[in-house]
């Protein structure tokens, strides 16, 4: 599919959704094939485990591509010449679409880099708590782990049910475990286990009329759901756009509020002069700047399919499978179904099944590749994660197999 072709397939789409509400065009299968045909995934093997790293769009590719060979053209020259100005517009235009200043947001290559930034550049001192939960992304716990190891800080993490009874019931065991010492508080915009949504504005605004750090970990809430920096307001907030804006895989970005720039240390040292400077947490050396450019390609396929469209699709596409497994004998569905606590990623354990067996069942009998999600001492599950070029028979055929492995 050429770019030029890719255009007149979103423009045949967005024709087909015409005076639909976002509601209505998540369940119009002749809008979404015009989306699937975006993609060159393997079609003999069904990927619901876009949680990890989504696919990019062939426009993506191709861009990735144009990129790739005019730096091997001149490196040194056109690199620097040319393509890492190119590197200020995506800034912009990452910042509008979150909805902050361009001289808050990071550019990065992932969202634990961006986190580790934030947890290693704090100026924390022996006996300052940091909060979190138990289902927060391993990489995280490890940071702070090493800083508990290092500095003498306190992590303190707490369980909470699976599926909660509701979103104000998080909130809740943030405060029950926050001491006069608490410092900061990491919390998950969805996890990374069930898509669990957390109520973060609400949170971040507790934090901050209590005078404490918010750390929102988003690599999955970016392009995922519909809001802006506002209606979160964070302190701190990292993403991964490899995962649901199909991005090149190594791009995110890093938000931080603009007056605690100058707090945070970056991980690899800057001159002093760049103290107030979001780009000092860009300084990690020589990278592929292609990956980079080619963002502007997935912001302007996400804006295409519309933001909204995109966010009640992939509800949909959850809504539908766990409708046709829940009832099922052994079958424990681990989101609520809540439009504040779940979208587009779900969570589904069989009694008496290990989440790792279900997971090489379906991969080696159905072709079905999930996520194993493991939680010690609490659960397993398998995380299942369609994505916009997944259709309904691909998750028809998901909980058919489902079925059919907790019946046998």
């Amino acid at each position: 599919m050429t770019r030029r072709q890719l255009l007149a397939t979103v423009a045949a789409a967005v024709k087909t959704a015409h005076g639909q509400t976002p509601t209505e065009t998540a369940s119009n299968e002749d809008f979404w094939m015009q989306a699937r045909m975006a993609f060159t995934v393997d079609r003999n093997l069904l990927n619901f485990n876009n949680g990890s790293v989504c696919p990019a769009p062939k426009v993506v590719q191709e861009a990735m591509e144009r990129y790739w060979t005019v730096t091997n053209m001149s490196p040194s020259h056109y690199v620097d010449e040319l393509l890492l100005p190119e590197t200020e517009i995506i800034r912009t235009e990452l910042a509008h679409e979150f909805g902050c200043d361009p001289e808050e947001l990071a550019i990065t290559r992932n969202t634990s880099e961006g986190l580790h930034n934030v947890i290693l550049g704090l100026d924390f001192k022996r006996g300052d708590e940091v909060v979190t939960t138990t289902q927060d992304y391993p990489s995280m716990i490890t940071s702070l782990q090493q800083r508990a190891a290092r500095d003498g800080i306190v992590l303190r993490q707490f369980p909470y049910p699976t599926p909660p009874p509701s979103a104000a019931h998080l909130a809740e065991l943030f405060w029950k475990n926050v001491t006069p010492k608490t410092r900061a508080i990491l919390v998950s915009h969805l996890t990374f286990t069930t898509g669990q949504i957390f109520p973060v504005g609400d949170i971040c605004r507790e934090a901050k009329r209590r005078g404490i750090y918010s750390i929102v970990d988003g690599a999955h809430g970016f392009a995922h759901l519909k809001f802006k920096r506002d209606d979160l307001d964070c302190d701190f907030y990292s993403t991964s756009l490899h995962k649901w804006l199909t991005a090149p895989v190594g791009t995110g970005f890093l938000y931080m509020r603009r007056e605690l720039i100058p707090r945070v240390w970056p991980l690899l040292a800057t001159p002093s002069s760049m103290a107030s400077n979001i780009r000092k947490f860009e300084g990690v050396g020589t990278q592929p700047v292609a990956m980079r450019n080619a963002i502007a390609d997935a912001l302007a396929f996400h804006r295409g399919l519309g933001v909204e469209r995109k966010q009640e699709r992939l509800r949909y596409l959850r809504r539908r499978w766990e409708s046709a497994v829940r009832g099922t004998p052994r079958i424990i569905l681990r989101n609520a179904d809540d439009p504040s606590q779940s979208c587009g990623i779900g969570a589904v354990s069989i009694d008496g099944m290990p989440a790792p067996k279900i997971t090489e069942v379906l991969q080696n009998k159905y072709r079905i590749h999930v996520r194993t999600r493991v939680i010690p001492g609490e659960f397993d599950c398998i995380r299942v994660t369609p994505n916009i070029y997944s259709s309904t028979q691909d998750v028809d055929r998901f909980s058919q197999a489902i079925r059919e492995i907790a019946r046998g």
